[in-house]
């Protein structure tokens, strides 16, 4: 956990191929890394104490018990718990960057600009992204960066740490006063997503999702809920105008045999779902900075999600990488979800 102090000592110390982070108790081991990946990520590993997390707002350690349904990606053996607790806190001091500025923006007068895609951009997108930029160029300066407004950032082509991020996911409920939007911040190691962040910085709740832990929001642990039959489902998304092309009667299979189908939401939907208030989330044409923060969130509570056809969500970034759309089903549990994707039956 961070500091209160405003003091300049540092919360990560390194030495050659050794990782230590004093603020995660001492029994807990720490373990070697190969010469490669320590001169790549952990050589200049410094946070200062200018940005202190409060101690009434949601800190980002995760629960040490294990989600069943979350796993460590493949050669990640050299991660210790120590070492994603360290990250877990650097992404904990990006969403009070982030959450700061939208704040200052929110139901205030500010100009709309619209993207070559015709989608919208604020100020506050743009300030937002910046911020936790600035963060991890000055702590994590090995690590590459993907953000939405920005694009690829790294000295180097590719990385095998990639930090994905989506200042506000759902800026259309941002610009017209509906705090059903959200901040995504995700961290990639060789394209796996290992933790994720939604955090509603004016509703104040911030959701944790970790490899291998169970996901929290402010600091509780939460867990999905079962739905035996897709009748009794509770279905978001977030407008069925976002639909095109065959994805319109696909997505029409699942919403006619729900019990409850429901827009508007972004991000916030799959939140909602991740504590067990919703049982379905579907959406077409979301983009990787849309969705991998959602993956260790809702799998560290017990859901799903996947393509529609019941892949994985993955995506390697890099600096030739383009940023490709996906169909995404998210679910409390595995029945439910297998019965969204034989009635969505895309082929």
């Amino acid at each position: 956990m961070l500091s209160q102090s405003n003091s300049s000592s540092s919360l990560f110390h390194s030495t050659p191929h050794l990782l230590h982070f004093p603020t995660v108790a001492a029994s807990q081991s720490l373990l070697r890394l190969p010469p490669a990946a320590a001169n790549l990520c952990f050589t200049t590993l410094r946070l200062q104490s200018q940005f202190p997390l409060s101690l009434n707002r949601q800190t980002c350690r995760a629960s040490s018990s294990m989600a069943a349904t979350s796993q460590l990606p493949e050669d990640s053996s050299f991660l210790s718990s120590t070492e994603l607790d360290g990250f877990a806190d650097v992404a904990g001091r990006l969403a009070d960057a982030s959450g700061e500025v939208i704040r200052k923006y929110f139901r205030k007068k500010f100009e709309i600009l619209d993207k070559d895609d015709s989608s919208p951009v604020t100020i506050a997108d743009r300030a937002a992204e910046e911020a936790m930029i600035s963060i991890i160029l000055e702590h994590l300066p090995s690590h590459a960066i993907y953000g939405e407004e920005n694009g690829w950032q790294c000295k180097e082509k590719s990385s095998d740490f990639v930090w994905v991020l989506d200042p506000i996911d759902g800026t259309k409920s941002f610009i017209t006063g509906k705090p059903l939007f959200g901040t995504l911040i995700s961290l990639l190691f060789k394209g796996k997503p290992i933790l994720g962040i939604i955090d509603q910085p004016i509703l104040r709740e911030r959701w944790i999702g970790m490899v291998a832990r169970r996901t929290t929001l402010n600091g509780e642990e939460i867990s999905t809920r079962s739905c035996l039959q897709l009748s009794q489902a509770y279905l978001y998304t977030t407008s069925p105008h976002l639909f095109s092309g065959n994805a319109v009667d696909a997505f029409a299979c699942v919403r006619d045999k729900v019990k409850v189908p429901l827009y508007g939401c972004d991000c916030y939907a799959y939140a909602l779902l991740a504590s067990g208030y919703v049982d379905l989330v579907i959406e077409s044409g979301l983009k990787p900075y849309d969705f991998l923060a959602l993956i260790p969130v809702i799998e560290g509570a017990g859901g799903i999600i996947t393509d529609w056809n019941g892949r994985d969500l993955s995506w390697k970034a890099s600096q030739d990488s383009k940023a490709p759309s996906f169909n995404v089903v998210a679910a409390g549990d595995r029945q439910i979800h297998q019965q969204a994707l034989d009635a969505l039956q895309w082929p």
